[in-house]
């Protein structure tokens, strides 16, 4: 199976598909460990049960977005997994704090590959991490046996997935990526993401921003999905485009774009003012119009 759309309905057929990335890896264990981390990230760590996961974000002390992270905990350690574009702020960002009190921190990024898994259980590899909650999974396989997994995963009929596929992917899946979807200039309310900040917890740092964008109501603005019309080419459907409303007031720009084969149309992700949020929204772009989604586009 070599052509692109021929992979992209396995995948979404049911088929399965795996697609390696460089993804960081960061364990934590301490003493003191869950009352540092209460300091530094949105989630609340006391909650974290063994053998549970959550998704959390390290914000500055503006409030806006340094990296998301997941956290897996495995009894008294915890595992941190982030972008490779944010493993080295993260990393530094907790190894800080080793030199003041019962702290400890280790990159473990090198001894392991990831894989992005499109199906619907993951796949067992021995000594391997699985973190739920992307692709629908995320799975870090020891070095020694990634090559084994790979062999697996194609024999038991799984594709493997190119970089634009992937993007496709990622898109329909409403994944951001940090460097494109959200950088240091996003508070971290605006990625929407659900279950991401705890606002029951004490302080941390950015947490008077973040508190007080949440109980005045709302984020100025939001990351969301957009559609365009059934067969549609809308020139200047690109990202950085601006999106306006039909009277020319501004609503937003678009960070990612793709072509969805399942939903037979180009859809992106965006970030849309929070007047113009509502699914169904209807805005233009460039000399097309676009509609307002929710996310994600393809559970």
């Amino acid at each position: 199976m070599t052509n692109s759309i021929d992979k992209y309905n396995a995948i979404r057929g049911g088929s399965g598909g795996f697609y390696e990335q460089k993804r960081g890896l960061i364990a934590v264990w301490g003493k003191e460990a869950v009352q540092f981390l209460d300091g530094l990230i949105s989630n609340d760590m006391k909650t974290l049960e063994d053998g549970a996961e959550m998704l959390a974000a390290f914000p500055n002390a503006q409030g806006r977005l340094l990296a998301v992270v997941r956290v897996l905990r495995q009894g008294e350690k915890f595992l941190f997994e982030t972008e490779e574009a944010t493993r080295e702020k993260v990393f530094q960002n907790l190894f800080r704090f080793t030199f003041a009190g019962d702290f400890f921190v280790e990159d473990m990024s090198d001894q392991y590959r990831y894989f992005e898994m499109f199906q619907s259980e993951p796949p067992a590899v021995a000594g391997g991490l699985t973190f739920a909650g992307r692709s629908p999974w995320g799975i870090f396989a020891p070095i020694a046996e990634a090559e084994q997994f790979i062999q697996t995963l194609k024999t038991n009929g799984a594709v493997e997935i190119s970089d634009d596929l992937y993007e496709t992917l990622r898109i329909e899946n409403g994944i951001p990526l940090y460097g494109i979807d959200m950088d240091e200039t996003t508070i971290v309310p605006e990625l929407g993401l659900d279950g991401l900040i705890s606002y029951n917890k004490g302080c941390y740092i950015g947490q008077e921003i973040i508190a007080r964008i949440h109980f005045r109501g709302h984020v100025a603005k939001r990351l969301t999905g957009l559609t365009s019309e059934p067969g549609a080419i809308a020139t200047g459907f690109l990202p950085d485009a601006e999106l306006t409303t039909e009277d020319g007031k501004n609503a937003g720009r678009i960070t990612s774009v793709a072509y969805s084969p399942k939903l037979e149309r180009i859809i992106a992700l965006a970030f849309v003012r929070y007047d113009y949020l509502a699914a169904g929204t209807e805005l233009k772009v460039g000399d097309g119009s676009v509609t307002v989604t929710d996310l994600p586009f393809i559970g």
